[in-house]
């Protein structure tokens, strides 16, 4: 279930992040304020003089809200499901198996 979950939100959130990404390209900056007013022509945009504005704005807020939500459930589920990992580089095997300490034969001499 969990490996289900995460795939949704995974979905969600490329979903999001791409119409993130479109919408604030489509989004004028505020030096683009001073080229209007000398008939730049955002009387014709498609919301009016300033209601895109306002709407894509609007939009952007909504979308970053559930891109950073879908970004903290991401993490809590891949938490989740990696419990049974270990959480440090450290602490994993390389190879396989662990190698055993080498302890000498008791019947072998050690050089003095």
């Amino acid at each position: 279930m969990g490996g289900l979950a995460f795939s949704i939100v995974l979905t969600i959130h490329l979903v999001v992040a791409v119409a993130l990404i479109i919408l604030v390209l489509l989004q004028h900056g505020k030096g683009a304020d001073a080229g209007a007013a000398f008939g730049g022509g955002s009387s014709a945009s498609l919301f009016g003089a300033s209601g895109g504005a306002t709407f894509l704005s609007r939009t952007t807020a909504i979308l970053a809200t559930v891109f950073f939500l879908t970004s903290l459930a991401m993490t809590y589920l891949a938490s989740k499901t990696q419990l049974s990992t270990p959480s440090s580089v450290m602490q994993q095997e390389v190879g396989g198996a662990a190698p055993q300490p080498q302890t000498p034969a008791p019947d072998s001499k050690i050089p003095q």
